[in-house]
């Protein structure tokens, strides 16, 4: 049984989730503060996040950033407003998705399983990646740039290794919300542009001018080799 922290302010909406997710065969425990789950993670540390932006005294980003310390499970950070500077910031402290208030708690559910299918790194046809500096190691989930370790979440390293794997070719967004989201519905280039961004800060020497992960405007992006 998966586990799952609901972290919300609202006590009916963490009651309601938690009704709906047990219902639907996760392991469900429910904070109403970002404060209170922090306090927990020195314990136990869930497969997913469900975390609401708008929370009292700690907000959900900065909650976000401290989860992100403690875990790389996915985030799905959820929020009322759909103004695209909350929903950049929430990807940019750690969020590898996000949903909007209301929404149907089948969706919510089907982004979660979506996640967690996707969350540990697959193993493709060479378990080692070397482009000079640069090492990734599949089945390991991990990266090594220089020869110093790279902290990536789980998201970040399968968009790497997802281009990596597919050197010199050119990878739409619409690909990478596919196969790293597992979106069978429209999903937001928004995920995949900070997803990007937060990658090249970790990978890169010049973010204004990268190495690896170049854009190809219109289209997409695709990692040189």
């Amino acid at each position: 049984m998966r586990s799952v922290f609901v972290i919300d302010d609202d006590e009916r909406i963490r009651s309601s989730l938690k009704l709906f997710l047990e219902d639907d065969g996760f392991n469900v425990k429910t904070f109403e503060s970002g404060e209170e789950v922090v306090g927990f993670l020195e314990k136990s540390v869930p497969d997913i996040f469900i975390l609401d932006l708008m929370l009292p005294k700690m907000t959900g980003f900065e909650c976000a950033k401290l989860i992100r310390k403690h875990s790389d499970s996915p985030i799905i950070m959820v929020s009322a407003r759909s103004d695209t500077h909350d929903i950049v910031a929430g990807l940019e402290a750690g969020a590898d998705d996000y949903i909007t208030k209301p929404f149907a708690p089948k969706e919510l559910s089907a982004r979660m399983r979506a996640h967690l299918r996707r969350a540990k790194p697959t193993n493709g046809k060479n378990d080692e990646l070397v482009f000079e500096t640069l090492k990734i190691k599949v089945s390991e989930g991990t990266v090594h740039l220089n020869g110093e370790e790279v902290y990536l979440t789980k998201t970040e390293f399968k968009i790497l290794t997802l281009l990596a794997e597919n050197k010199n070719k050119i990878v739409n967004r619409e690909e990478l919300l596919e196969k790293i989201w597992g979106y069978d519905w429209f999903g937001d280039a928004r995920l995949v542009d900070t997803h990007i961004r937060r990658l090249r800060t970790k990978i890169e020497q010049d973010t204004s001018n990268p190495k690896y992960i170049q854009t190809v405007r219109g289209l997409g992006y695709k990692f040189i080799a």
